[in-house]
């Protein structure tokens, strides 16, 4: 199918791009980027060279009037509200890796993210694109709001639990570690090199605007706290919780509740890091403390992979019918 990548000259509209190449049924017609208009796609990312031949970054209206069957957003958030009415009113399928439609409740978008929705009737269209928790609402979705990349790790870590009833109320506690990739392209002084290289540090104390996905997906308040650590890519997720059962076995829950889940895997031994990265993996794992009675849940994904490019092509592959593996790794890379 023709598609458009909008946002193709970011990190995760670059690795779409990636991952395109090898699905038998993406054909990007359409690469947008607007601050690298006319310039080649082999220029700006030398690394897809090899599959972008002589194609350009087109301006973002060029998605809006191309012949096409999917859209594929990847945009910081506040910039597609104007876009995504537009193109599902000419009929086009639209897949948002960023964060206007995650939210179903548009005064808690305008709480976390600090202004008001343009688009709010379109709020209740959007399926969730977390395949493993709703893949029965995603075929023939033609609005899919891809999920962010720490709510991803996060919620596959918890939601087996939350989904048993087993957490307690006001005891969810989410540390999560990631690579600077999923800061985006934008330079900051956070990720200049002289301060970034052996350091780590955290961000975004008790505002991140990724929290909200997770109260939504786990019915649970959560208190979360990001860290930047000096890798390009990977995200390792801890999470903790007091649990109602202080007999319970969470490797067995976590293994009946993945067992046919293709991108996940179950493991006996904490996850690290680099256990996900290049595949659209997510590795986890728990421990039940029987002196304390907390739960300590862990994941890893590849933020740029099942974090965000990958998992949208996951769910558009449900969406549109296909297997979910098709054109996706199931193996990272080592070392």
């Amino acid at each position: 199918m023709d598609v458009a990548i909008v946002g193709a000259s970011g990190y995760a509209g670059s690795e779409l791009y990636r991952l395109a190449d090898a699905h038998p049924d993406l054909n990007v017609v359409v690469a947008t980027g607007a601050s690298q208009a006319g310039r080649r796609v082999s220029e700006a990312v030398p690394a897809l060279a090899a599959i972008a031949g002589d194609q350009r970054y087109a301006p973002t209206a060029a998605a809006l009037a191309a012949d096409i069957d999917t859209a594929f957003i990847a945009l910081p958030h506040g910039e597609s509200q104007s876009l995504v009415p537009r193109l599902l009113a000419r009929g086009v399928r639209v897949v948002d890796l960023g964060a206007d439609f995650r939210l179903q409740d548009a005064a808690a978008y305008a709480r976390w993210y600090g202004h008001e929705h343009v688009a709010p009737q379109h709020l209740g269209d959007a399926v969730y694109g977390l395949v493993e928790r709703h893949r029965h609402e995603l075929p023939g979705a033609r609005l899919v709001a891809s999920p962010g990349c720490y709510p991803t790790a996060s919620i596959l870590a918890l939601g087996p639990f939350a989904d048993a009833g087993l957490l307690e109320a006001g005891t969810v506690i989410v540390n999560a570690l990631s690579g600077t990739s999923g800061a985006g392209r934008s330079l900051s002084e956070r990720l200049q090199f002289s301060r970034l290289a052996g350091n780590a540090e955290a961000y975004g104390l008790l505002t991140h605007r990724h929290t909200a996905e997770m109260e939504m997906e786990l019915g649970e308040g959560v208190l979360f706290t990001p860290h930047l650590l000096p890798v390009s890519r990977g995200m390792l997720v801890t999470a903790y919780a007091r649990v109602r059962e202080r007999d319970l076995d969470p490797l067995a829950l976590l293994r009946r509740a993945y067992a046919d889940e293709p991108f996940v895997v179950v493991q006996d031994e904490p996850p690290a890091l680099k256990d996900a990265v290049g595949s659209n993996l997510c590795v986890v794992s728990a421990r039940l403390d029987p002196r304390t009675g907390w739960l300590i849940a862990m994941s890893a994904i590849d933020n740029l992979i099942k974090g965000a490019a990958g998992q949208a092509i996951q769910a558009w592959n449900v969406a549109t019918g296909l297997a979910e593996t098709t054109g996706l790794p199931r193996a990272g890379v080592t070392p």
